[in-house]
C-alpha cells in the first residue's frame, strides 16, 4: 500500500459496515453472473434460435472479457482512483445487464456479456484492496474471511436463483436481477467511500495489452466457431489461428524486449518455480474443476427433462461442498503439506467425475446431488492450498500483478474448457448417432416386439422420426459420458506433476487466502 493511499484511508470518515456491505453486494453481483445463466441456457437457446455449440458463447464471452480486463484494475485505480473506478464498473455492469435482458439476438446478448465481463473485472480485486485499507491489521483476516464467504454466495445462489427466475418469470430476469443489487451497491460506494486521487505512477503498456487481448479473443473465436465452420476447412478458422499465433509471438517478443517491470506482463514472475507451476495447475483447474458447472445444467434439462428450477436446486449443493471444504482446509494449511492437500483435491474431483461418467438416462436425483457435493469438496481442497503454494515464495511487491495473472489463467482455462467440452459433445453426438443408426434396421429382432414396432416403426414417417429422436438422445448421452471421462483422466494425469511444487515453509505467508476467490 502506498503512502498516499494510506493517508487517504486514515482521514476517510469510515463506516466500515456500509462500505463492506456495498463492496460485498458488488462482488456477489459479479460472481452471481458466472453461474446464474448456466441453468437458463436451454431457454435462451430456444428463445434466440441458437445451436448447442453457439449458446456457450453466452458463458465464454463473459469469462474471456473478465480475464482480459482483470489486469487493468491496478492501472485504472492508480490513474483515476479506486472510488471512481468502482462506481464506473458497477454502473457499467448494471447497464450491460439491462442490455443482456433486452437482447433479441444471440449477437446482441454476446456483445452485452462481453461488456458485463469487462466492467465486472475490477470489482473483486479493488474490493479486496479497499477492505484491507479500511480495517486495522488485526481485523484484516476476519474481514477477508467474511468477504470470501460473501463471494461464495454468488456461485451457490446462482443456479437456484437462475432456475426460479427463469421458471416463474423469464430468462431475461436472470440479468435484470442485477439492477436493484447494483443500484444499492452504487449508492453505498458513492456515499461512504471517500475518493483518493490516483497518483499516476505507472505507465500503461498498450501494445502488450492489445496483442494479448487480440490473441485471447482469436483463440476463443477459433474454439467457439471451429465446429460450426468445420474447423480448418473454413477460411475464418485459418484467419483466427494465424491471428492468435501472430499476436502471441508479438506479445512474447515485446514482453522479453521491454525492461523488467515496464511491460504489461512482468516475465520475472515465471522465474519463480512455485508460481509458474501454480499457473499451470490453475489453468488445468479451470478446465477440469469448473467446466462441469456448465455441462450439468444442460444435461439435466436436455437429457433428463428436468424443469429449470429443479436443475438449479440439484446443482446448488456443489457450492455448499466448496464452502465447507474451504473452511476445513483453511485450518489445515500450514499444518499439512499443501501437496498432500492438492493430491486429495484432485483425487476427490477425479472420483466425482468418475461417478458422473456412470450417469444414465434414468439416474436418480440423489445420484446427481452427491457427485456434485463431492466435486465441490474437491474444488475447495484444491483452490486454497494451490493459491497458498503459488504465492508462498513470491516477493510481496510482485503479488498484485501475480494475482491478476493467476486469475487470468484460471479464466482462460475455464473458457477453453467449456468450448472444448461443448465441441466434443456436439462432435461425439454426431459420431455416435452415425454409429448407432448404422446398426438399426428392420431385421433387428427388437422390432418384432409389437409395442416397440408400433411406436418406432421405421417404415412410417412418424415411427422414423421417433426412432431418430431416440437414437440422437442415446448418442448425446454417450457424448456426455465421454466428456466426463476425459475430465476425470485429466484430473488424474495432473497429479504426478504436483511434486514440482516445493514444500512450503512453515513461515510462509498466510495472507494469500483471498486469492482463492478471484
Amino acid at each position: 500500500m502506498n503512502s498516499a493511499t494510506t493517508a487517504g484511508a486514515a482521514v476517510r470518515p469510515l463506516n466500515r459496515g456500509m462500505i463492506t456491505l456495498s463492496l460485498m453486494l458488488a462482488t456477489v453481483m459479479q460472481t452471481l453472473d458466472s453461474t446464474i445463466a448456466n441453468v437458463a441456457l436451454p431457454h435462451i437457446q430456444g428463445s434466440l434460435s441458437a445451436s448447442q455449440d453457439q449458446i456457450t458463447w453466452v458463458l465464454t464471452s463473459y469469462i474471456v472479457a473478465t480475464a482480459i480486463a482483470t489486469p487493468l484494475a491496478g492501472w485504472l485505480s492508480d490513474r483515476f482512483g479506486q472510488k471512481y473506478v468502482l462506481i464506473s464498473s458497477v454502473a457499467g455492469f448494471v447497464l450491460s445487464s439491462m442490455m443482456c435482458g433486452l437482447s433479441t439476438s444471440l449477437t446482441q446478448l454476446v456483445f452485452a456479456r462481453l461488456l458485463q465481463g469487462a466492467f465486472g473485472a475490477t470489482l473483486i480485486p479493488l474490493s479486496q484492496v479497499i477492505l484491507m485499507e479500511i480495517n486495522p491489521k488485526e481485523k484484516q483476516g476476519a474481514a477477508m474471511a467474511m468477504w470470501g464467504m460473501g463471494v461464495m454466495i454468488g456461485p451457490i445462489l446462482g443456479p437456484t436463483l437462475g432456475g426460479w427466475l427463469t421458471e416463474n418469470y423469464d430468462w431475461r430476469w436472470v440479468f435484470f436481477v442485477n439492477i436493484p443489487i447494483g443500484v444499492v451497491a452504487l449508492y453505498g460506494m458513492w456515499r461512504y467511500i471517500r475518493h483518493v486521487p490516483g497518483i499516476r505512477r505507472t505507465r500503461f503498456d498498450m501494445f502488450g495489452f492489445a496483442t494479448l487481448s487480440i490473441a485471447l479473443g482469436a483463440l476463443q473465436m477459433l474454439l467457439d466457431r471451429g465446429e460450426q465452420n468445420d474447423w480448418f476447412a473454413s477460411l475464418e478458422t485459418w484467419i483466427e489461428a494465424i491471428l492468435f499465433a501472430l499476436m502471441s509471438v508479438y506479445f512474447i517478443v515485446h514482453t522479453l524486449l521491454r525492461p523488467a517491470g515496464k511491460s504489461f506482463f512482468d516475465y520475472r514472475l515465471l522465474k519463480n518455480r512455485n508460481y509458474f507451476s501454480g499457473l499451470v495447475f490453475i489453468f488445468i483447474v479451470g478446465i477440469v474443476l469448473l467446466t462441469p458447472r456448465a455441462l450439468i445444467p444442460s444435461f439435466l434439462q436436455n437429457m433428463l427433462n428436468y424443469e429449470v428450477m429443479t436443475a438449479g436446486f440439484l446443482t446448488a449443493p456443489t457450492g455448499f461442498g466448496t464452502m465447507i471444504s474451504m473452511v476445513i482446509v483453511g485450518r489445515l494449511v500450514g499444518r499439512v503439506d499443501v501437496r498432500f492437500l492438492l493430491l486429495s483435491g484432485f483425487s476427490i474431483t477425479a472420483f466425482s467425475l468418475w461417478q458422473m461418467s456412470r450417469y444414465t438416462l434414468v439416474v436418480s436425483q440423489s445420484d446427481i446431488v452427491w457427485p456434485g457435493v463431492i466435486q465441490g469438496i474437491g474444488i475447495g481442497l484444491t483452490f486454497v492450498p494451490l493459491s497458498v503454494a503459488t504465492f508462498a515464495t513470491l516477493a510481496p511487491e510482485m503479488r498484485a500483478e501475480g494475482t491478476a495473472i493467476y486469475s487470468l489463467m484460471r479464466n482462460i482455462g475455464n473458457s477453453i474448457g467449456i468450448s472444448l467440452m461443448q465441441t466434443l459433445l456436439v462432435r461425439n453426438t454426431q459420431i455416435m448417432h452415425a454409429s448407432l443408426a448404422g446398426s438399426v434396421n428392420y431385421a433387428n429382432p427388437v422390432f418384432h416386439d409389437p409395442a416397440i414396432a408400433t411406436f418406432y416403426n421405421p417404415a412410417t414417417p412418424a415411427g422414423l422420426l421417433a426412432l431418430n429422436a431416440e437414437i440422437t438422445r442415446q448418442a448425446a448421452m454417450i457424448a456426455y459420458i465421454n466428456d466426463f471421462w476425459l475430465m476425470c483422466l485429466m484430473a488424474l494425469l495432473v497429479i504426478p506433476f504436483l511434486f514440482l511444487l516445493r514444500p512450503m515453509s512453515k513461515h510462509a505467508p498466510a495472507n494469500v487466502e483471498h486469492v482463492v476467490m478471484e
